[in-house]
């Protein structure tokens, strides 16, 4: 009998409590008391309840065996197991149950040990989040949610009242369709709470067999030579209007047990976020969370139309802006820094659609407020070094998995290759340049000068079209500019069009088998080049 077939209301006659979470239990106990349900219970649920003067059995009194092992041992028991799983219109089942003293069991309300809050705690040990794995919470909770036709479940203090009124309703029965929905929310919970399990064991794991090595690469080795499966622990957070386009769906989900990046941003003010203005808001706060001086980046399509870094806030904007004011029409404005009242009136004198900072002053946060459409944006920076451990991208028929590209470039690391070496301003600027093209789309130009995009060239096919567009669409001058190259370049003719524009100094990975090539055409322009060993692309 399938769930649409099956109407059949079930009268909840007796009910075993047993949660660690105590939220709404003593208000759900009081609503089943009145309703005649017997209630059963374990340990400190049980004592809470009788604290609120509620009668009560305890599990113990059923099964004829105390609890054990400290807490270990309490309900995995045949008369707990067979009261959950027998069905109710099989007569050997019942017949069985009546032969072994088996009382029936209509409801069964569990939440499970704190493992996830366990883990996360500082410096907790292997033993206490073993200790905090639930083992007959979990073993009732399938039982029942596989029994659903007969037994309901509930697995969260929010169904609570949802229940409540529907067992008030129906004179203590409720519908297939509940209990169909509450097994499906049991599973689904189990489910959960075995990933986190798998996964912190993962973790241990890797911990152990890494020790010694660089982490971030060796455990995500670990990871593809050890899992042969990934499971994801989103919670749905909230439905957007649309996806990309209009006719499209789309959802926002966030990871587990994690408050900071994008996802779980704050909207102080303006309207609700879209699909498109979470990319291009990930895009800008990733991009400015790279600098640890005041930085500023305006985002249009996941690229940086401009992006500055200077001590005065408002200066940082307004030298991000004048990289493209008319692309920044519209865009996303991120601060890695608190945002103060000057600059947010700065913003404010152009459309934007979101603006992103950590923290925002009270005055800013006042300004921001007179425009209706703009959203405002408050994010944690990420309590890691490091970012997310894992970056998964789907691709037709399964899905993609990488480390992030976490690597942050100094000055000892470059390798200066041309005759003429740069000067202290141009590996400044150089490094800067670099940075902000490894947050745009490949192939990837980007010309600085002075801690200022001067012009982005982004996305191209060609090399050489992005050296091209980057200067054609440049408002700014670009003499006197260095040039960052997110990949190597395969021919001389990227250097010749960047000397035509009056770039000083380049910085690019190397590697190519034109590299003699290319190094003597910027030895034949005086220009500097450094070589840094590591690419960059963004796809």
């Amino acid at each position: 009998m399938t769930a649409h077939t099956d109407t059949a209301h079930r009268i909840i006659r007796r009910a075993l409590l047993s949660v660690s979470d105590k939220t709404g239990i003593i208000e759900l106990a009081t609503a089943l008391h009145n309703l005649n349900i017997e209630l059963i219970s374990t340990g400190g649920t049980a004592t809470a309840i009788r604290h609120a003067n509620l009668p009560v059995r305890d599990v113990s009194d059923v099964t004829g065996f105390p609890e054990m092992m400290d807490g270990r041992v309490k309900t995995l028991h045949p008369k707990i197991h067979g009261a959950l799983l027998a069905v109710r219109d099989n007569d050997a089942h019942t017949k069985a149950a009546a032969e072994h003293g088996i009382e029936m069991i209509d409801l069964l309300v569990v939440n499970l040990y704190p493992f996830a809050e366990t883990i996360n705690k500082p410096n907790v040990t292997i033993e206490d989040a073993i200790e905090n794995i639930d083992i007959g919470g979990p073993a009732m909770i399938r039982s029942a949610a596989k029994n659903f036709r007969h037994v309901a479940v509930i697995t969260s203090p929010e169904t609570y009242p949802s229940i409540i009124e529907e067992l008030q309703a129906n004179a203590a029965a409720l519908s297939h369709e509940t209990r169909f929905k509450l097994a499906h929310q049991a599973f689904a919970h189990t489910s959960d709470y075995d990933t986190r399990i798998k996964d912190y064991l993962a973790s241990q794991l890797a911990q152990s067999v890494t020790e010694h090595r660089t982490s971030e690469s060796s455990n995500f080795k670990f990871a593809i030579e050890h899992s042969k499966s990934l499971t994801l622990n989103l919670n749905h957070k909230s439905s957007l209007r649309y996806g990309e386009n209009p006719h499209q769906q789309a959802a926002l989900y966030t990871h587990q047990d994690t408050c900071d990046g994008i996802a779980n941003a704050e909207v102080l003010h303006g309207k609700e976020m879209s699909y498109n203005n979470y990319l291009d808001a990930d895009a800008a706060w990733n991009l400015v969370c790279d600098f640890t001086d005041n930085a500023c980046a305006i985002i249009k399509h996941t690229n940086p139309s401009g992006a500055s870094l200077h001590e005065n806030q408002e200066q940082a904007y307004r030298r991000a802006l004048a990289c493209d004011p008319i692309s920044a029409f519209g865009g996303i404005v991120a601060f890695n820094q608190t945002l103060d009242e000057p600059t947010a009136k700065a913003v404010t004198e152009i459309f934007t659609e979101v603006i992103i900072a950590p923290d925002f002053t009270d005055a800013a946060l006042a300004t921001l407020r007179t425009k209706k459409n703009l959203r405002v944006l408050k994010v944690h920076p990420s309590s890691n070094a490091a970012p997310s451990d894992l970056q998964l991208r789907q691709i037709s028929g399964g899905y993609l998995l990488q480390t992030p590209d976490a690597h942050r470039l100094d000055s000892s690391q470059l390798k200066i290759v041309t005759t003429r070496q740069p000067s202290e301003r141009e590996i400044r600027d150089l490094l800067f340049a670099w940075t902000i093209c490894k947050h745009t789309k490949s192939n990837a130009i980007v010309y600085a000068g002075d801690l200022q995009t001067i012009g982005v060239g982004a996305g191209q096919m060609s090399r050489v079209d992005s050296v091209r567009l980057g200067a054609e669409r440049a408002v700014l001058e670009t003499k006197n500019t260095v040039l960052a190259s997110d990949a190597f370049f395969p021919f001389r003719d990227g250097i010749d069009q960047a000397a035509r524009h009056g770039v000083t100094a380049v910085i690019q990975p190397g590697g190519s088998v034109r590299d003699d090539e290319v190094i003597a055409a910027c030895n034949e322009h005086n220009l500097a080049m450094v070589f840094t060993g590591i690419r960059h692309f963004k796809h």
